[in-house]
């Protein structure tokens, strides 16, 4: 059909979607040739949208590094028909959505959802962004400065240290080169000394870049296809098409900048190691898979690979292979492996044995069995996908729709089935000596190093390697029998959904006995051939001590070390296993397939039944362990002063210092002698979900009561009454603000946090609603105030927090510009401030945020695993209520603006007479001036001990040990 000025061209096109995707799809071009998705989905209860265009930071013009980036960041402030600024993302907020964005090399991604009822005008506000988008002199200036924290933010990041050395070491002249977050310096001080005004600029790139026929969106509601296109047709035809050329950036960055070895010091103590070769992008031949193909056996980590080598070795801890950083242009096959210390001492056998690898499979030739193989478990996956959010799903359509034709948006790269060996033979060949980077992170090359790369300050040399250095290493590397792996016997091949009796929307009981209790939900919802099981093992002898917890977190990785190799094929075929470390204990977690679900799981009972230590892995696991704790010292402040928030509130919790030292002596022969400690008292908390049968649910459990509790030399005894315990939760005093300073952990680390914590109360429905109302409504105001008009910090949130059923709301703010002192009287200040919006809201916003809430509660879940987790956290809080929505909703119906303002008068505003706030201050030693005592605050309670502070407080009680219930 001919493109008239008020109508939308519909292209027909069959695209390929999953079998059980009852969603239909529709695919329009406006007349200012925007190409657009539209999804119309029935059953949805969030709307979303997302806006991709197809200009990111390649297209930084030089001298203004960054401005891609700070575009993306000004389109959220205003637009000429919405010029409230912040309006958009209040908006966004009071009806119960989220909106974010991101920059990347060649496009921009735009992106929100919210509640069903307030998409049309939401997607009206959306569309302003890239029709008339107000970008005021003020706001470039603060927003500047945003930009730059999240800069600040990232300096002693090591992923982005040494994703920016890898683009320092190409060619200067081409994009890939360039620092894109941009910073103060690259967006204010540089270009002011240049007579530049960053504005000007700023409207420029937008002007020359922003252009209707290089944009794809993507829109996904409730609504019938007709309408959501009338929709989009009357907000969106409005964006301006200059018809801008689709972007290229041609040539290889990195031809001059080969067969190079570059030793670099990173932040946290570690040894990596990324072998990188540039490559011809896969994106060309994604019907052939020919990245997928290779990651998939460079990657592999069963027997014969080559992780499996340089683990038995002792030499790596982890080891991931696959194209990365591509754009369509050129790519980049890359290794990368963790190391151990002696991994590190021996480098030149690691990367001698991945060549020889890579000879390999030249030797061996293409497979086409294990080609078959992939391409089936991709079509398995593809078809049987889980549901995801449709925030997510918009963006991974956008993104698509720049990429692949038409057909193609749903599915993307993730269907090889057309096997050409010389496209992978071709992909292979260029995994070659003379065309590799390798680089080589480790704090032991801390001062032997003579180049600094200048946007982070990363320490580098650079060497240089040729094929003949290579190939000597080689010949001198290990003679070990690596070898293709074997056919997968974990791929399901019963996909059948069964036909489970009781239809049932929450978990019941199924069984108890001493030794269990299993809580049992089958799918209803999905119609999916997965199961979801998890056991939580209460030990009383896991935790009881710093000692006790570093051997329960040792034995729980030693025990998903030993796995490894078996489980590893289960991994690849959508079986997934976790054996994870718990305050009281450990969990087991088993998800995905259901046909062979159990046999993975007895397999895993096995092992901790069989459980013996090895030495030789023992001392690796150790080394991880101990780096880990080392370098909690790099986490970011914000995450210090989360971590020193659950060491003052959680009554079982150990410093990490602590456990550091006890760390340092532990031998094998100790937990020899523990594990059996650890195991010897147990309950262990069941759930299973989705494609099981309530006779198989019972059927594992037995099974594992069994084998743990009732063989000949049972490993575990029911715990006593006595040994009921739960980690407890420290009750604040009323009308007492407590505040724990600390400095920053690293001194190079120009960033202070605050954690303003606000405990409210024990789980109780009324007060629930209540809490989460005020926190929706607070959300965005505090935002824009402590972020976007004070400028606080890039990191500026107010969250819910919910420690085993007592819930509280806290800020979290990290910053550069102001101590954690002064960004705490700011809170106080917006609290001061949202007193007054709470007061004068009208009836009608009210109610409309209450509805927004009602809708968020009623959300369906959209997939097993995240109708698991919600159900799972009533169960190991010990709350149980797993009708908990229907009941806030009715309560949030009877509510009233009265008892919400009574309500914050009580609990949240300052002075209020039940509030209990603590207050948890790290600070940077460039704030240290600041760090100095309320001694004017009567009700301020500063803590220099943590443990005599927990000492002195009474605790919560613990809802664990009830007998649950299905109905309240």
């Amino acid at each position: 059909m001919a493109v008239g000025k008020d109508t939308a061209e519909e292209v027909a096109v069959e695209m390929i979607k999953p079998r059980n995707d009852t969603r239909n799809y529709k695919r329009i071009i406006l007349p200012n040739s925007l190409q657009v998705l539209l999804i119309s989905d029935p059953d949805t209860d969030k709307c979303a949208a997302s806006m991709n265009v197809g200009v990111g930071s390649f297209s930084d013009p030089d001298g203004l590094e960054g401005i891609a980036h700070f575009l993306e960041h000004m389109l959220f402030y205003a637009s000429e028909k919405y010029p409230l600024e912040d309006s958009y993302s209040t908006y966004i907020s009071e009806n119960g959505g989220r909106t974010n964005a991101y920059t990347s090399s060649e496009h921009t991604n735009y992106f929100f959802d919210v509640n069903a009822d307030g998409f049309d005008e939401a997607l009206d506000r959306f569309a302003q962004f890239f029709i008339k988008p107000l970008m005021s002199s003020d706001a470039t200036t603060r927003e500047i400065k945003a930009v730059d924290s999240e800069h600040q933010k990232n300096l002693l990041s090591d992923a982005w240290r040494i994703n920016q050395l890898q683009k320092h070491l190409s060619a200067e002249g081409h994009p890939y080169h360039k620092f894109s977050t941009g910073s103060w310096d690259t967006l204010e001080v540089r270009p002011k000394a240049r007579g530049i005004h960053t504005r000007d600029e700023l409207l420029k790139f937008y002007k020359e870049n922003y252009s209707a026929n290089i944009m794809n969106l993507v829109v996904y509601a409730k609504e019938s296809l007709d309408k959501i296109e009338s929709s989009v047709l009357s907000k969106f035809q409005e964006i301006r098409n200059i018809d801008r050329s689709k972007l290229s950036f041609p040539g290889q960055p990195c031809s001059d900048h080969l067969q190079v070895i570059v030793k670099t010091v990173p932040i946290k103590r570690s040894h990596k190691l990324r072998v990188t070769w540039p490559i011809t992008p896969g994106i060309h031949h994604y019907m052939e898979g020919p990245s997928r193909y290779l990651g998939h056996l460079i990657g592999h980590e069963g027997e014969g690979s080559l992780f499996y080598i340089l683990k038995k070795l002792g030499w790596a801890s982890s080891l991931s292979a696959g194209e990365s950083d591509w754009t369509l242009d050129f790519s980049f096959f890359k290794v990368v492996i963790d190391l151990t210390d002696a991994g590190h001492e021996n480098v030149e056998h690691i990367v001698g044995l991945l060549f020889k690898y890579i000879l390999l499979l030249q030797q061996s030739g293409v497979s086409k069995w294990i080609f078959d193989e992939l391409s089936a478990i991709c079509e398995t996956t593809f078809h049987y996908q889980d549901k995801t959010p449709p925030i997510d799903y918009v963006v991974k359509c956008s993104s698509n729709m720049q990429l692949y034709p038409a057909r193609d948006w749903l599915v993307g790269s993730s269907l090889p089935s057309n096997f050409t060996p010389t496209v992978i033979q071709s992909m292979l060949n260029e995994l070659t000596p003379n065309n590799v980077r390798i680089f080589w992170e480790s704090t032991n090359f801390e001062g032997h190093t003579d180049q600094t790369e200048p946007w982070y300050g990363t320490a580098y040399s650079v060497e240089k390697i040729t094929g003949s250095i290579i190939q000597e290493w080689m010949d001198k590397a290990p003679n070990e029998k690596l070898h293709l792996p074997s056919p997968n016997v974990f791929i399901p091949t019963d996909l059948s959904i069964k036909n489970v009796q009781e239809k049932v929307d929450v978990p019941v009981m199924l069984r108890k006995s001493s030794y269990s209790r299993l809580w049992y939900k089958p799918d209803t919802t999905f119609s999916t051939p997965k199961a979801y099981v998890k056991l939580d093992f209460y030990c009383p002898f896991g935790g009881n001590s710093p000692e006790a917890n570093v051997l329960t977190d040792i034995s729980t990785r030693l025990l998903m070390d030993y796995l490894n190799e078996y489980a590893y094929d289960a991994q690849v075929a959508g079986l997934y296993y976790a054996i994870s470390h718990t305050d009281s204990g450990f969990q087991v977690t088993v998800t995905g397939y259901s046909h062979k679900l159990k046999i993975l799981l007895e397999t895993v009972i096995e092992k901790i039944t069989t459980f013996e230590v090895k030495p030789d892995r023992f001392y690796v696991i150790k080394e991880l362990v101990a780096k880990q704790y080392e370098n909690f010292k790099f986490q970011q402040p914000y995450q210090q002063a989360m971590y020193y928030c659950s060491l003052l509130l959680k009554d079982l919790s150990w410093p990490w210092n602590d456990e550091l030292e006890v760390l340092s002596v532990l031998k094998p022969e100790d937990l020899s002698r523990y594990y059996p400690q650890i195991m010897s008292r147990t309950f262990i908390e069941c759930y299973a979900a989705g494609n099981i049968e309530p006779t198989e649910a019972e059927s594992m459990i037995q099974h594992v009561e069994n084998v743990l509790f009732k063989g000949p030399k049972p490993l575990s005894q029911p715990l006593f009454p006595s040994q009921q315990l739960a980690n407890r939760i420290v009750n604040l005093e009323k009308g007492v603000k407590y505040c724990y300073t600390k400095e920053g952990l690293n001194p190079s680390d120009d960033n202070s946090a605050l954690l303003h914590y606000i405990q409210v109360h024990q789980d109780d429905f009324k007060l629930n609603i209540k809490l989460q109302l005020v926190a929706l409504i607070a959300k965005q105001p505090a935002f824009h105030q402590l972020r976007s008009v004070e400028q606080l910090g890039y990191i500026t949130v107010l969250m819910q927090r919910n420690d085993s059923g007592i819930r509280g709301v806290q800020f979290i703010i990290q910053s550069t510009v102001k101590g954690p002192k002064h960004i705490d009287s700011r809170v106080q200040a917006f609290l001061k401030m949202f007193e007054s919006k709470l007061y004068e809201m009208p009836d009608n916003e009210f109610k409309s945020n209450v509805n927004a809430l009602i809708e968020m509660k009623l959300e369906k879940h959209k997939n097993l695993r995240e109708e698991s987790s919600y159900f799972w956290r009533e169960i190991q809080d010990g709350t149980l209520k797993f009708d908990r929505k229907e009941y806030e909703v009715a309560a949030l119906k009877q509510l009233t603006k009265a008892e919400l303002i009574e309500f914050f008068d009580q609990h949240i505003k300052a002075g209020a007479p039940q509030k209990k706030a603590l207050s948890v201050q790290v600070y940077a030693t460039t704030h240290s001036t600041e760090n100095t005592s309320d001694e004017g605050d009567s009700n301020m309670v500063n803590i220099d001990d943590v443990f005599g502070f927990r000492r002195s407080r009474p605790l919560y009680g613990s809802f664990k040990g009830g007998i649950g219930h299905v109905k309240l």
